[in-house]
């Protein structure tokens, strides 16, 4: 069996386990619920707790569903001698070697259960990206309603199993990635009993390009697998070195648009603060216009039953045409089409009734543009 149809068969196998809706805390996610946003710091609290707080309470003003950290321990995700001579892609800008921007981007784990319960307290769910065992069983004993898997552990395997085990939902990014390790990822999770998947298309790139976002991805993943789909994104406008004119809620908009039921954003209160994330994030202000944005799209899909709308019942009238004389018709004349035109507003017969009164003869004198009835002939 070739490569391709082992892919194929596994995606099969996969999607008959499949659950459409998963519950994160008091949410449902799925399709015909309101989508999920997530508002993600990442290093962006800048060591400071009470900044850390602060966020959070800005990312529920604006209107987020959970608020994430990231759970990593520089010396357990980076390796000092492999990124020794390395700097690639969005990290070649770094001012500092690539091991000591993790370190100082590490949240203090004796920080998560206090950051954690402020959530708590304000009524925003708190979600983390673990890392490593230690961050996993750290989450566990908080209690935290699903683990987020960033991108790069998406062929973690070992790790996945580990994070399945919890039972918790997994969401899982899927940047970088095909749509076969998107299967073995999804498969290694379900062989441990979880079936609770969120999968989100992501680009991983900071800031991503609009034109490498391929949001039907997103749609692929969605009918393979027959989990509830997003997006992680990381586009933004031009102010941060993007190339989104709406300012980082194209993209957003597009995947609701889709059928998406979860989006994650980076978010910070100032784009200007020294940090590896502060350039690309969202400011909170654009966070706001970002959810109510997806609020509208949401109200705008509808759903999906063609009919005349209640805003609209009364330009049917005034819009759409109706019958009238187009002379004066004397009692006892036979009806015919030169007698007849069509014009708005439709306050009496329409012209799909012109056979009503077709051939039949007036009952009573009809003066030129007067509406016709059915009852003005016999």
């Amino acid at each position: 069996m070739g490569k391709a149809a082992r892919s194929s068969e596994l995606c099969t196998c996969i999607r008959m386990q499949a659950l459409e809706t998963v519950r994160i805390g008091k949410r449902i996610v799925g399709r015909g619920y309101p989508a999920y946003i997530i508002a993600e710091i990442g290093s962006n609290f800048d060591g400071d707790l009470g900044r850390a707080k602060r966020l959070a309470q800005l990312a529920k003003e604006a209107g987020a569903d959970a608020y994430k950290i990231q759970n990593f321990l520089a010396p357990k995700i980076v390796s000092s001698e492999g990124f020794k001579n390395l700097k690639a892609s969005f990290q070649s800008s770094w001012d500092k070697p690539v091991v000591d921007v993790y370190r100082s981007a590490e949240f203090p784990r004796e920080w998560v259960a206090e950051v954690a319960a402020y959530c708590d307290s304000i009524g925003i769910d708190f979600l983390s990206s673990p890392y490593d065992h230690g961050a996993v069983d750290l989450l566990e004993r908080i209690g935290v309603p699903a683990h987020k898997i960033g991108s790069g552990e998406i062929d973690n395997l070992d790790f996945l199993e580990y994070v399945a085990k919890t039972g918790k939902p997994l969401i899982l990014a899927c940047g970088s990635a095909t749509l076969e390790d998107v299967a073995t990822a999804v498969e290694a999770v379900r062989r441990n009993g979880n079936g609770s998947i969120v999968l989100l298309q992501c680009v991983t790139n900071y800031p991503s390009p609009i034109g490498d976002a391929n949001l039907r991805a997103m749609v692929t993943l969605s009918d393979t697998f027959g989990v509830p789909v997003g997006y992680s994104d990381h586009t933004i406008g031009t102010i941060g070195g993007g190339d989104d004119p709406l300012n980082g809620i194209t993209v957003p908009l597009g995947a609701i648009a889709l059928g998406g039921c979860m989006i994650e954003k980076h978010v910070t209160d100032d784009r200007t603060r020294k940090g590896p994330d502060h350039p690309f994030a969202l400011e909170f202000e654009d966070l706001k216009r970002m959810v109510d944005a997806i609020r509208a799209m949401e109200r705008a899909l509808g759903d999906g039953i063609k009919r005349v709308m209640e805003s609209e019942r009364e330009t049917v009238i005034i819009q759409r045409r109706g019958i009238y004389a187009a002379r004066g018709i004397r009692k006892g004349e036979q009806i015919t089409r030169d007698m007849l035109e069509y014009l708005r507003p439709a306050v009496a017969l329409r012209p799909p009734e012109v056979g009503k009164i077709l051939g039949k003869r007036a009952v009573r004198d009809i003066s030129a543009g007067s509406p016709m009835y059915a009852d003005a002939v016999s």
